[in-house]
């Protein structure tokens, strides 16, 4: 079974996490960010993968560090599930309409980290998450993950609506790249 559980407790946060990657739909999330929780929830429901996790962090200061640490834990998990690698399809890529906003992710499980993240956002905040923070998480989440991710927001005019668009773009890409299929590790290297 391609599980992990996940715990990091700082000055600043407290996260807990089980991971599934081949879930069963049944989830629960809670950061104290309602916006951020929804982005997790469609992260979570659209990938497949089941998330147990309970984050609280120092939210009297702002989002930032639930946000990033959050991103850091579910990346550390992710890796931990994927394990060495076997049989995976590696390579995953989605492009997500919301509506009149279209995102566009293309995931790579290679072990080498990078983020490249183009969204711009309207607003500086929706509801009680800082639109800013978005690049921040899926940064956390690459690079503990050890995955390279292309971020790329086409267009949109309604934030809610970019920033959906593209967790449910990264969402589809992984859930395409973590795909078991017959075989060693794709790589003419033989490891990643």
């Amino acid at each position: 079974m391609r599980t992990a559980t996940v715990s990091r407790k700082t000055r600043e946060t407290d996260i807990n996490l089980t991971l599934n990657l081949d879930g069963t739909g049944k989830n629960s999330i809670e950061t104290g960010i309602g916006f951020f929780d929804h982005m997790l929830m469609a992260l979570a429901v659209h990938s497949g993968m089941d998330f147990s996790l309970s984050a609280v962090g120092d939210l009297f200061v702002d989002s930032h560090h639930t946000v990033e640490d959050t991103g850091i834990v579910i990346g550390k998990a992710f890796a931990e599930a994927v394990g060495q690698k076997i049989g995976i399809a590696r390579y995953g890529s989605a492009y997500i309409p919301m509506d009149e906003a279209l995102g566009f992710c293309a995931v790579d499980i290679s072990g080498r980290p990078f983020l490249v993240f183009n969204a711009e956002f309207s607003d500086d905040r929706i509801g009680d998450f800082d639109t800013c923070l978005a690049e921040e998480f899926f940064r956390a989440f690459a690079f503990n993950a050890g995955i390279t991710m292309h971020i790329n927001l086409l267009y949109g005019k309604n934030d809610h609506h970019k920033c959906e668009a593209i967790f449910k773009a990264a969402a589809h890409a992984l859930k395409q790249a973590a795909t078991l299929r017959n075989g060693d590790v794709l790589s003419t290297k033989g490891v990643l």
